[in-house]
Formats: C-alpha cells, sequence, structure tokens
C-alpha cells in the first residue's frame, strides 16, 4: 500500500482550513490543520510534509517570520512552501515572500483548480523522492551484507543487482516523464528545478549501481 503525502495548511481562519480542505481533498492524500505559526512549526517537529500552504497575514507570528522559521531547520528547509495572502501590496510584498522562501504565491481568493494542480506537483516530486530513498536504503543494506553467507538465489550478488537495477529503472523513467510533463505545462521554475534535482540524484545512484556489475570499468580497475 502507497503511504499518503502531508500537505501542511496554516491559517488562523477556520473558514479558510475548510476550504482548503475541500479544494484538495480530491488528491486523496493526507491533510494537516494548523492554526498559527507556532502551531505550524510544532506539527513540522514529528512529521514530513511534501508541502506547506502558508497564509501570510496571521496574529503574532506572521507568514513571512514563520517561513524563516521552517527554512532555518535543517530537517524543514527543503519542504517547498507556497504563500497565500488576502492582501496584494505590490511587487515589494511578492518579493519578501520570495525571500522567505517562497516557491509560490497565490493571492485569494485563489483559482481553486491552479492550487490544486500546483501542490499536487510537488505531491507527485515528494513521492518520487521517496521511492528514491527507499532505493537508496536497500542498497546500501544488500551492500553491507555482502560479506554474509547467501540465503538463497534470490541473495545472490548477481540476482540482487538485476533487482536493484529494475527497481531503479522504474523509478528512472517515472521521474523522466514527471520532467517532461513539466517541461510541456511550463510549469513554475521551482518545480522544475526540483524535478532535475531528483533526476541528478538517479543518475548518481545509477552510475553507482553500475559500478558494481560485474566487468564494469570500475571492477576492472580494482583488480
Amino acid at each position: 500500500m502507497v503511504q499518503k503525502a502531508k500537505i501542511l495548511l496554516v491559517d488562523d481562519r477556520p473558514e479558510n482550513l475548510l476550504a482548503l480542505e475541500a479544494i484538495l481533498s480530491a488528491l486523496d492524500q493526507t491533510l494537516v490543520r494548523a492554526s498559527s505559526g507556532e502551531e505550524a512549526l510544532k506539527a513540522l517537529l514529528t512529521d514530513d510534509f511534501a508541502v506547506i500552504l502558508l497564509d501570510v497575514q496571521m496574529p503574532g507570528m506572521d507568514g513571512f517570520e514563520t517561513a524563516a522559521h521552517i527554512k532555518r531547520r535543517e530537517r524543514t528547509r527543503d519542504i517547498p512552501i507556497i504563500f497565500l495572502t488576502a492582501i496584494n501590496h505590490g511587487p515589494h510584498h511578492t518579493f519578501r515572500g520570495y525571500a522567505a522562501g517562497a516557491v509560490d504565491y497565490i493571492s485569494k481568493p485563489f483559482d481553486p483548480w491552479v492550487l490544486r494542480a500546483k501542490v499536487s506537483v510537488f505531491v507527485e516530486l515528494y513521492m518520487k523522492n521517496c521511492q528514491l530513498r527507499e532505493q537508496a536504503s536497500l542498497l546500501r543494506l544488500q551492500l553491507e551484507g555482502s560479506g554474509g553467507k547467501p540465503a538463497g538465489a534470490a541473495t545472490e550478488p548477481a540476482g540482487l543487482l538485476a533487482e536493484l537495477s529494475a527497481r531503479l529503472a522504474a523509478v528512472e523513467e517515472q521521474a523522466e516523464a514527471l520532467s517532461k510533463q513539466l517541461g510541456d505545462e511550463s510549469t513554475d521554475a521551482a518545480a522544475v528545478a526540483t524535478a532535475a534535482h531528483l533526476e541528478r540524484k538517479l543518475t548518481g545512484l545509477r552510475r553507482a549501481l553500475d559500478a558494481l556489475e560485474p566487468g564494469s570499468s570500475g571492477q576492472t580497475a580494482a583488480n
């Protein structure tokens, strides 16, 4: 069963949170509410999120200050933040949002279809990154245990490498399709850059895996 991604919704007005939930429920992911910046930071201490929808105008700790705290934490600094605001103060206000670490800035009332499409891109990127981490973890475990005796045919080194290669190929295919989709649809530059970063990670993992193949140049050089 595929684990759902978590999306953090931060707004001090309950009616706005309800509206966001209604718009994003079609994505079939886990929606987590926070009614203040402090509550959002608390949620980020224990859970991993694919994207954060953050209201700018909140009493106490506003969206800019909340984003600054998020970006200072190593655990959360790479989580995409989409700012939501009901007030348009012009270019300077928008620039302040991007400077605080936002990947997008949407004014209310926003188009539900546009918001849902933007969030879905970051959810998909998050899921691809999770798959990559799982493949990398599996590879490390197999390599660490390669010194022991194989328990059967499925654990033979050649069999392991073939299985890992096949799994990695599936992730590579999905990442390539996602990058093409983002390019065709001219999506936000931040999303395209994130997809490119994912592909670079996959390329590095593929090179490491290829170097382990019998007869590879890396193996030949070591002999």
